[in-house]
């Protein structure tokens, strides 16, 4: 009898264990030290919007330790905030390369705010909530398009853009105005991997000309960059900076003209955003011809490479 319970306990252990040690020999034993380093809490600023839904429904949210106000600080899992990040900028439609490399761009900045001012930040980007995903895409699109980036995310788990052994700035925005812009010229810092690249197939976008009508004002763009974006602009006699004009007048971009029409102002704008690092539709278009996310990347920071947080984290320890 001993005997059989023996035999019984050897046929449970080997049932139990059977399906890692085929998972271990399929994918082989580095799966064991994941790092997880996305599943770190982050404290995030949430608009009076997020912060009445999350009075109302936390657990929806994933958040915690809410304060009052017009707006407030939560803390949410690291891959939680991003996915709101991306959700808010990208189009749902992109192609999984192109979503790939937004996620490595998102959580580097993430990462590179947090290792500037430390762990206690609070992040300001703005984000979506899942409730504002399901609001924008709709019910039956919301589970799919929100798994995609799910899937996106996690498919490049840790991995952030690294220059000269920095964690490279790494903005993006939706469609340039033929050519993204350079680095120094927009920040006045010599950011070597931000270069001007053409993007032909933006001009072909049909948002690459907009334009909008508004009352007149003495208003004159002084200044621009080789790109062709505004650096300045004279309002009567105050001067400010294109990106500050776009803000003010809600433009879509930061490359425009300014024109007298009918006693009104009339503003033309090319491409959508800033300018300055990854255009999102090029970066789509690129997936679509076969192009992977370390390929897209390379195209739009030149000389970066691809590195584990886990790598960085050890480094700064050991220093």
């Amino acid at each position: 009898m001993r005997q059989r319970f023996k035999q019984f306990g050897y046929y449970l252990i080997i049932i139990v264990l059977l399906p890692y040690v085929i998972t271990v020999f399929i994918n082989g034993p580095s799966i064991t030290v994941s790092s997880h380093v996305d599943g770190t809490y982050v404290k995030v600023r949430l608009d009076k919007k997020q912060s009445e839904e999350a009075g109302r429904q936390g657990a929806d949210t994933d958040s915690s330790n809410i304060s009052s106000g017009e707006s407030s600080v939560a803390e949410l899992p690291i891959e939680d905030y991003c996915i709101g990040i991306m959700a808010k900028e990208v189009l749902p439609g992109y192609e999984k390369e192109m979503l790939k490399a937004q996620a490595v761009l998102v959580r580097t900045d993430i990462y590179r705010q947090i290792e500037k001012e430390g762990s206690d930040i609070v992040l300001e980007d703005s984000f979506w909530t899942k409730k504002q995903m399901e609001k924008a895409w709709g019910v039956t699109k919301y589970s799919r398009y929100y798994n995609k980036l799910r899937s996106a995310w996690r498919d490049t788990e840790g991995q952030v853009l690294m220059y000269d052994g920095k964690l490279a700035k790494t903005p993006f925005f939706r469609l340039s105005n033929g050519s993204t812009r350079d680095g120094k010229e927009v920040l006045g810092k010599k950011y070597p991997y931000l270069k001007i690249i053409e993007c032909p197939l933006d001009i072909e976008s049909e948002e690459q000309i907009q334009t909008v009508t508004l009352e007149d004002m003495d208003a004159e763009v002084e200044k621009c960059d080789t790109a062709g974006y505004v650096l300045s602009v004279r309002v009567g006699k105050e001067k400010i900076s294109g990106e500050e004009f776009r803000t003010n007048c809600h433009l879509a971009s930061s490359c425009f003209t300014l024109q007298k029409y009918n006693g009104k102002l009339r503003i033309t704008t090319r491409g959508v955003g800033h300018g300055l690092g990854m255009s999102q539709n090029t970066a789509n278009e690129m997936a679509k011809k076969g192009d992977k996310y370390e390929e897209i990347l390379e195209e739009f920071f030149e000389d970066t490479e691809l590195k584990e947080v886990t790598d960085i984290v050890l480094l700064n320890q050991s220093k």
